[in-house]
């Protein structure tokens, strides 16, 4: 299984950006040790403060992942491109807030990105990326189940 893991903007400052709303580690370190504990998924990284290279990162992924994970950070909250390139794609997305954005301030509870996402998963930290890989381990397998196809 081949995921890509897109992270949008300010989302570089992890680890030491107000860490007691996104914590103290960095995406590097926690995704060194995700990639330890899903050792038979290749996990790929892309981090962007700009909303083009992340429309382009969506589009491209359809023929080389299986699913994408994706934090748009504030592009969240603003980006019909976004969603839109997300809906133009045939493989799940999974949305993820570090935060639980619904108990934050009343612009990042409207999220553009959440009705054209197979789920989302906000307010478990670094964690909330874990739950994603684990979603589409699950959607992969039982789609490899209904095709027929082994693993």
């Amino acid at each position: 299984m081949h995921i890509l893991i897109l992270n949008g903007a300010n989302l570089n400052l992890l680890g030491k950006r107000e860490p007691a709303i996104y914590g103290g580690v960095s995406m590097e370190d926690f995704l060194a040790s995700l990639q330890q504990e899903y050792k038979t998924v290749t996990i790929d990284y892309v981090q962007s403060n700009n909303e083009t290279i992340l429309t382009e990162q969506i589009q491209q992924a359809e023929n080389q992942y299986n699913g994408i994970i994706i934090n748009a950070g504030a592009f969240t909250h603003t980006s019909i491109v976004i969603s839109d390139a997300i809906r133009a794609i045939c493989i799940p997305v999974v949305e993820v807030h570090i935060s639980n954005i619904f108990s934050r301030e009343s612009y990042r509870q409207k999220s553009w990105l959440s009705e054209v996402c197979v789920g989302s998963i906000c307010g478990f930290g670094l964690n909330s990326y874990q739950l994603a890989v684990e979603g589409l381990l699950l959607m992969h397998h039982q789609f490899r189940q209904e095709s027929g196809l082994s693993d």
